[in-house]
């Protein structure tokens, strides 16, 4: 028969004392109120080792982020002072006090954490509380959110402080609303926070300078935002209902549509297909440009006979792009 939760008060009150600032959006348990955890087979309390374990069922919840799993982990430390001096160290009944700090939480088999709006799941997770990064592994590695949804194979990041995740391994991107999935080795995709007041159908702003792949500090969690933009590299792939886009790197703007693909790039229409080095597509309209390398030409083959249903080649006298040539 399965046993109710088991709430152990003193455990409770140590995990309580090592709470944090005020509360964040997102997947964040780096901060927030008292954390606490519950489990159906019993909490074990090891001080030698400045860990606590919750098995069967076992919860962590903390502010707006809850994790589930069949194992938990929460490893303390003594709290740092002013300066990141470690507190003087005390017996584990002043521990209970508030001299302690959660600063790693391990989670184990059917890991599911989830917040009124994203959800991650995999076999195992770790949240390191520094970092204020959780790291995904095992399989069925995902992050769901109203928009998109995130997989990877090998491992699936998500950086609270950055705005960011980071899939890894035959890594894939869906967007939902408009029907698009991009596919690379690896995939950075870094989030933006809903305008307020902004209505879905306003009009797409000018694309964003494709520039390296940042990591700006300071910035609030994702939580319910969409993706700003997309990293992609290796074997990168992206595919809409009348397209197929392919490089090997590139850099996808949900919002404005656009795509800038380097390396071996091929367009594919139906049967038609456009050969460069480099490619710019507004993935909406299904306009593009491409440049060929120092010396080289732009390479197509174009089916004329096809209708728009199967991708409809450029008019007659048309350049890369589809555009009349003038």
């Amino acid at each position: 028969m399965t046993r109710p939760p088991l709430h152990r008060p003193a455990l409770l009150l140590a995990l309580a004392a090592l709470a944090g600032p005020v509360a964040a959006q997102g997947i964040d348990l780096s901060r927030g109120g008292p954390v606490d955890v519950t489990a159906t087979d019993g909490i074990e309390w090891r001080q030698a080792e400045q860990v606590v374990i919750a098995r069967g069922d076992a919860r962590a919840v903390r502010g707006g982020s809850a994790v589930d799993a069949e194992r938990l982990l929460a490893r303390y430390r003594p709290s740092r002072g002013r300066g990141g001096a470690a507190a003087p160290a005390a017996a584990p009944e002043a521990a209970l006090g508030g001299g302690s700090e959660i600063w790693r939480l391990e989670a184990e088999g059917n890991v599911r954490i989830s917040t009124a709006t994203d959800t991650a799941r995999g076999d195992r997770a770790v949240y390191d509380i520094d970092q204020a990064v959780l790291v995904l592994s095992g399989r069925s590695l995902s992050l769901n959110s109203a928009q998109q949804v995130i997989t990877a194979r090998d491992s699936l990041e998500y950086w609270s402080g950055r705005r960011m995740a980071v899939a890894r391994g035959d890594a894939l991107v869906v967007d939902r609303q408009e029907d698009r999935r991009i596919r690379a080795d690896t995939l950075v995709a870094y989030f933006l926070e809903d305008a307020p007041g902004a209505a879905a159908g306003a009009p797409a702003r000018p694309p964003p300078p494709v520039r390296p792949a940042a990591a700006p500090g300071g910035r609030e969690a994702p939580g319910a935002g969409r993706i700003d933009r997309i990293e992609a590299f290796g074997n990168v792939e992206i595919r809409t209902a009348a397209e197929v886009v392919r490089g090997d790197r590139g850099v996808y703007s949900p919002a404005t549509c656009m795509a800038r693909l380097l390396g071996t790039v091929r367009i594919t229409r139906g049967d038609n297909q456009l050969n460069g080095r480099e490619a710019i597509v507004n993935m909406c309209t299904g306009v593009a440009r491409l440049v060929s390398s120092p010396g080289g030409r732009v390479q197509g083959l174009i089916q004329p006979n096809q209708d728009s249903s199967g991708g409809a080649s450029p008019a007659p006298n048309a350049g890369p792009s589809g555009q009349p040539r003038r």
